[in-house]
């Protein structure tokens, strides 16, 4: 994602969510991809995902996004009291503290963040990664930056506009049939607000919870998430 080392911070500094719609649909042209291509997103790449479905959806034949649900739970998900616990990190990184707090003690926050939303899983290597793709200051505003951008009156760029269509598709259903995973687990996104959630996806849709799973599906059980995405991409 822009601004995530080794990624460059983008000369726009934008990093609204229709910025990442926008990216994953230059990706597939710059690709060379047809309709027949899958798209595939986790966390922020799921939201992404559902936003470059619907704006170009003649670009992709299938959908698997992974831990974050479609827009349409979020009403749900941002009026309940003990997520918005969980969510407390949003918050955090909205304000001028955000960058110091992570930075503190070799980034201990984050290695505390993801002990909370994958508990019991072994993260060490994956977040040596994480921190080295935070270490210079410009890369860690920027993965805060995705925060701050959702607030108005904090996103002052100017560039909203560039983005407007792309923001817009966030909010609408992608038509592919998508395949949602989530952890049973996910200290992030609590599994019992988003188990209707293929009630909100396209005809032909699936969610399925991994039991004893936590946020980061794919690095903890990854021949379980490789198996249902390869019979998803097949069938």
């Amino acid at each position: 994602m822009r601004g995530y080392a080794p990624t460059v911070v983008p000369a726009d500094g934008c990093y609204r969510l229709g910025a990442l719609v926008a990216d994953t649909v230059a990706l597939h042209e710059a690709l060379d991809g047809d309709d027949q291509a899958v798209l595939i997103g986790s966390d922020w790449g799921a939201e992404a995902a559902y936003g470059a479905a619907a704006i170009a959806p003649e670009r992709w034949r299938r959908l698997v996004t992974i831990a974050v649900p479609p827009a349409a739970l979020d009403e749900r998900i941002f009026s309940d009291y003990q997520q918005l616990k969980r969510f407390f990190y949003v918050f955090l990184m909205k304000t001028p503290r955000a960058e110091s707090v992570i930075a503190a003690d070799e980034m201990a926050f984050l290695d505390r963040l993801w002990e909370d939303w994958s508990p019991g899983y072994p993260a060490a290597q994956e977040l040596r990664h994480v921190k080295d793709c935070l270490r210079e200051p410009d890369n860690l505003s920027a993965a805060i930056g995705y925060y701050r951008a959702q607030e108005p009156g904090l996103y002052e760029s100017g560039t909203a506009d560039a983005y407007a269509a792309e923001d817009a598709a966030l909010l609408r259903t992608a038509p592919q049939p998508t395949l949602y995973l989530h952890g049973g687990r996910d200290g992030c996104i609590d599994p019992s607000l988003v188990l209707d959630a293929e009630r909100h996806l396209a005809s032909g849709s699936r969610m399925e919870i991994l039991e004893g799973v936590g946020h980061f599906l794919h690095l903890e059980e990854p021949t379980a998430v490789n198996e249902r995405i390869l019979a998803w991409v097949g069938s």
